[in-house]
């Protein structure tokens, strides 16, 4: 909660020189336990004035609705409860290093009796901050560099340059971030970028140089992210021994789209949760705004979890998605589904699931995952209270279909296709939580349903990532 400092609100001494009179000339008076609790939680008082010490480049007026909440506290607990909520509002601005907060009664000559004065004494951050760090993907790491301008323009806007060299993937982006005041999660962002990837598994290097718009707000209990993005590809192929499919995807192509995202996040982790449940859904329109590439891609994910006995979790989740093409012109290999790996369907190799070319995987229209996992604790429970709970033990089952669908058959044919060929797997390992940031997984797996053209990955399986079916 921070440091809270609060002076009595009577602050009147009982014996010694101070009253002119000796101890023993006092009529001890016992002051009974609840007359103590009256005073402290149920006396009335008025917050007459908020200071903020400590601002320079800070514009006042921002500040003004995270601190607004102080002045409805009507006695000293609900002070001290309304207080510590606006240092957690003024700290979550990212503008200040530090928030303290002093309670004190006023001074002055309009002071009321039951009046008090809070302080807020903050501490700004520098005006270029810089970091280094390591950042774990869907099986892969990368270094990241970053340059930030926090405050930008004294109203917590944010300027940022970040600059990630990873296994697969080297990028660079300059975006700019800009907060409404009074309410933090309703937020827009420009971002400018360059990614260059590399995807073995489909022979193809793709480098991707964009803008990109967003909005994001909350609406009742979901949070939404409208977002225009304008980017340009150049696809090419990796090796010389790449099919003749990737070779025809390879070139330059313009995307404009608009997407929207919807999420329902109860879950109390990301990376390892106990209980809750997630609900994403996303839309992506390209073609409406301009560029050559023509398509509506629609995904979910639905994910719950339910605490057991002897402290283990049972976990369900199920993935699925749809791309369809607007106009003659077919889905390029860089906007389709992929699937397979350690962190979807398990047992199988990186993205090596459905068609396929000369060995080279070039992605589905449709899919569809599934999971049921059971994270227990370590047998016999080895550093427990410690490092042993970050390691859970895993046993799951997975299955999953990745393919491309006739839209000129009805949605019944769809789902036949999706029902047939299934792939699933099942197994046990070790998982271990990296706080908040990632996990790993070692697993032993047994891939079933395998189908011609499949890579199995039969045995151990290790995985790194954020984001697992």
């Amino acid at each position: 909660m921070g440091t809270v400092h609060a002076r009595s609100l009577d602050p009147l001494p009982m014996q010694g020189p101070d009253l002119g009179v000796q101890a023993d000339e006092v009529d001890m008076v016992e002051v009974e336990p609840e007359a103590k609790q009256e005073v402290l939680e149920n006396k009335d008082v008025v917050v007459q004035r908020v200071h903020i010490d400590g601002l320079g480049r800070t514009k006042e007026d921002i500040l003004g609705y995270e601190i607004a909440d102080v002045f409805a506290a009507k006695n000293l607990i609900d002070v001290m409860k309304k207080s510590h909520d606006a240092r957690l509002k003024l700290l979550r601005l990212g503008i200040f290093k530090q928030v303290e907060v002093m309670i004190d009664t006023s001074q002055g000559g309009d002071a009321l009796p039951n009046g008090l004065d809070v302080t807020f004494e903050v501490t700004e951050l520098r005006r270029m901050t810089g970091s280094y760090n390591t950042m774990v993907g869907n099986n892969e790491g990368s270094m990241v560099l970053g340059l930030k301008l926090p405050n930008f323009l004294g109203r917590a806007e944010k300027v940022t340059f970040q600059f990630s060299y990873g296994t697969k993937e080297t990028s660079y982006g300059l975006s700019f971030f800009k907060p409404q005041p009074g309410n933090f999660d309703r937020n827009f962002s420009v971002n400018l970028y360059k990614v260059t990837g590399q995807f073995p598994w489909s022979s193809l290097r793709e480098t991707d140089r964009g803008v990109s718009t967003e909005f994001s707000f909350p609406f009742w209990k979901t949070h939404h992210t409208l977002k225009w993005e304008g980017v340009w590809r150049e696809l090419g192929c990796l090796a010389r021994t790449a099919s003749f499919a990737v070779r025809e995807e390879s070139g330059h192509s313009l995307k404009s789209s608009l997407s929207h995202a919807m999420v329902i996040d109860t879950r109390n982790s990301t990376i390892l949760p106990r209980k809750g449940a997630l609900l994403k859904i996303n839309q992506e329109l390209a073609g409406y705004t301009g560029g050559d590439a023509s398509f509506l891609k629609e995904d979910f994910e639905i994910q719950l979890n339910r605490r057991l006995f002897w402290d283990s979790v049972l976990s369900a989740s199920l993935w699925g998605g749809m791309l369809l093409p607007i106009g003659d012109k077919p889905s390029s290999i860089a906007d389709r589904f992929y699937l397979g790996g350690p962190t979807s369907v398990r047992g199988f190799s990186m993205y090596s699931i459905g068609p396929q070319s000369e060995g080279d995987y070039l992605g589905g229209e449709a899919y569809w995952a599934g999971g049921l996992h059971l994270y227990t604790p370590l047998p016999f429970r080895p550093g427990r209270g410690g490092f042993g709970d970050l390691f859970r033990t895993h046993f799951f089952l997975n299955a999953g279909n990745l393919c491309n669908l006739n839209y000129g058959e009805g949605p019944r044919a769809h789902l036949q296709k999706l029902a047939e060929c299934i792939r699933w797997s099942y197994g046990a390992g070790i998982v271990l939580r990296l706080g908040n940031i990632a996990r790993l997984e070692l697993n032993y797996c047994i891939p079933m349903g395998v189908q011609s053209g499949d890579r199995i990955c039969d045995g151990v399986q290790f995985g790194a990532g954020i984001r697992f079916l």
